[in-house]
């Protein structure tokens, strides 16, 4: 149901939120997470129209969501970030009081690392997921990348004579290069074929435009019918982007894999919470055993800081630190 606002602006509220957020690039997770965050905001205070309200308004709603709805401290600055956004580049308002906010404290927890054992048991459960599925579940393990990257992996970043996979538009805007593992080499030759001829077949049918981030498609226009920027692991069906309205090919959808990834975690017995990022720090945590050193392992995984790669040197500690425990001395 659209929102209305006491003094509803000729465009709706929404409406310009959507538009900003695309005039930015945004991607359209973050579109629909913040629309998502600012109609609460503005349900929550009774659809008063946000200019007219402040700090006092901000600051019962991030209360509500901490004490009410016991979110975690993350979700409550997602919902902040939100709220700044609409404030900020939508109704352009320089408030004194945005600046007064803090970001709730993110507590520092260890990552969930699985054993060498435990992954193995992982990637055999997970051979009986359909393909690409099961082909993503053992990159995510064997090149240490995101969830995100590797879906929204294209051709032309796979290189399987140099045995590498140059990593785009990651995390805060990097591009990096990690490896391909020898054992999946051939794997991604068949799935490379495989597109190849859903390629053709799209072509044939007038659906081969793949999806470009904005500033890409206007510089280059004819980029998104060509072979090198199609998905690697592409969806097996059409479907309507909801921007454009297009009907294409997508990438393989995201939570498939979160759900299999899960699955397989259960089927073998694997009693730590696991996800795909949990395979990103499974890498880290196995290539520092291995004995790499902490830079290049930073590089891998495409860290700004070297200080977060550190929190994986912890997880290498046996026990408190590497401390041996004076029980055993005894």
């Amino acid at each position: 149901m659209p929102i209305t606002t006491t003094s509803s602006p000729a465009r709706k509220l929404l409406d310009q939120v959507r538009d900003k957020i695309r005039f930015k690039h945004y991607s359209l997770s973050t579109e629909n997470t913040y629309v998502s965050w600012i109609k609460q905001y503005i349900l929550f205070n009774g659809k008063r129209y946000p200019a007219e309200i402040g700090a006092a308004e901000v600051e019962a709603f991030l209360t509500y969501l901490a004490t009410e709805r016991h979110v975690s401290s993350s979700t409550q600055n997602q919902a902040l970030s939100a709220i700044l956004f609409l404030y900020r580049e939508v109704l352009a308002l320089d408030l004194p009081w945005l600046d007064g906010f803090e970001r709730s404290k993110k507590p520092r927890r260890l990552p969930v690392v699985l054993t060498q054992l435990e992954v193995q048991a992982l990637l055999r459960e997970a051979a009986s997921a359909p393909e690409p599925v099961g082909l993503i579940i053992k990159l995510l393990y064997g090149t240490g990348m995101r969830l995100m990257e590797a879906v929204r992996l294209r051709i032309k970043d796979v290189e399987l004579a140099r045995r590498e996979i140059i990593v785009r538009d990651g995390k805060g805007g990097k591009d990096r290069i990690t490896m391909l593992p020898d054992s999946l080499v051939e794997a991604m030759r068949l799935q490379l074929a495989l597109r190849r001829q859903w390629h053709e077949q799209d072509v044939v049918l007038g659906k081969v435009n793949v999806w470009l981030p904005d500033a890409l498609a206007v510089k280059y226009p004819n980029a998104a019918k060509e072979w090198g920027w199609q998905y690697v692991f592409a969806a097996r069906n059409y479907s309507i982007d909801p921007r454009s309205k297009a009907e294409r090919r997508h990438h393989v959808e995201e939570k498939q894999v979160q759900r299999y990834v899960k699955k397989a975690a259960l089927a073998a017995g694997i009693a730590k919470p696991t996800s795909p990022h949990t395979l990103r720090h499974s890498f880290a945590t196995h290539v520092l055993q291995a004995g790499y050193d902490i830079r290049t392992v930073q590089e891998l995984l495409g860290h700004s800081d070297v200080a977060t790669t550190m929190i994986y040197t912890h997880v290498l500690n046996k026990g408190g630190r590497g401390v041996v425990s004076p029980l055993d001395a005894l």
